[in-house]
């Protein structure tokens, strides 16, 4: 454990990056070979658009990170947060402990957030407009998507008394978990079933990626399913009755145009059936 500390206390971003192109790549030539769904679209278009927004992500979280570490930094000498807080422990206690924290707050907590606020919704909604759900979706997020879960980031580790090993740790198996649950790929059944106790499998967050209420607001959940399974979010459908998207916004020229896709926060919002949501 001492070495995994060393190795995310001064991770170079050189690194960071490689696991993240290399975790697209990975799940990319899987999803090609074992696909879920065979899809009949652009596939290059497609990438396109969401690794442009991959993009925007690094590089709004590369300009805030001193925040993340002037953070993390203060709560470790100021001795604050949770982790600081509680009895002394074995390091992987205390790293596992962390990490549902940080899952809780930067990852589910926000993602509930995002469903329930509808100014919030607008941003996040963009990531639910894509029709073909592939490993590249992981990080379709709206640049203004990407300041809101920065922000609910930085106030976990505030919470919680993280240093900056443990996130850096956190945000690296967060970034590989999101491409894996969001991958186009078909696991057997049974041990997509064993893994959803434990974490978020591809079947489980496929659910969230259905077209309508009340499916689109469950399995928030990014790393860890007890989060969903805790607070009652959690609900299946069979795979084969998924339809992805989001039902307010159907044609491609509004959720397959990087432009219209950007504008979307800031245009008038169009009721979902039965004006279940905005």
């Amino acid at each position: 454990m001492n070495d995994i500390i060393a190795y995310f206390s001064t991770i170079p971003s050189s690194h960071r990056s490689l696991i993240l192109v290399g975790g697209i790549t990975f799940f990319w030539l899987i999803e090609n070979a074992y696909p879920l769904f065979n899809f009949t679209y652009k596939k290059w278009h497609h990438a396109g658009i969401n690794i442009f927004m991959t993009c925007t992500t690094i590089v709004v979280n590369f300009c805030l990170a001193f925040i993340l570490l002037k953070t993390a930094d203060w709560t470790i000498a100021h001795h604050f947060g949770i982790l600081q807080w509680l009895p002394k422990m074995s390091v992987w206690l205390y790293a596992l402990t962390g990490l549902l924290l940080l899952d809780l707050i930067g990852a589910y907590l926000v993602h509930l957030v995002e469903h329930k606020t509808k100014i919030l919704w607008r941003f996040h909604l963009i990531h639910h407009t894509d029709t073909w759900i592939d490993t590249t979706t992981a990080n379709r997020h709206h640049p203004g998507e990407s300041v809101i879960r920065f922000t609910f980031t930085a106030l976990g580790v505030l919470l919680i008394g993280t240093p900056m090993w443990l996130v850096f740790l956190y945000q690296t198996l967060s970034v590989v978990a999101t491409q894996f649950n969001h991958a186009n790929i078909s696991l057997p059944k049974k041990v997509d079933t064993v893994l959803s106790y434990l974490i978020v499998s591809p079947d489980m967050h496929k659910v969230h990626h259905h077209h309508v209420l009340p499916y689109t607001d469950s399995n928030y959940g990014n790393i860890f399913s007890i989060w969903d399974r805790l607070f009652g979010t959690f609900m299946t459908l069979p795979k084969e009755e998924i339809v992805y998207g989001i039902d307010t916004y159907p044609h491609p020229e509004e959720h397959n145009e990087l432009k219209n896709l950007l504008k979307i926060p800031f245009q008038k919002q169009p009721l979902k059936k039965n004006e279940q949501k905005i």
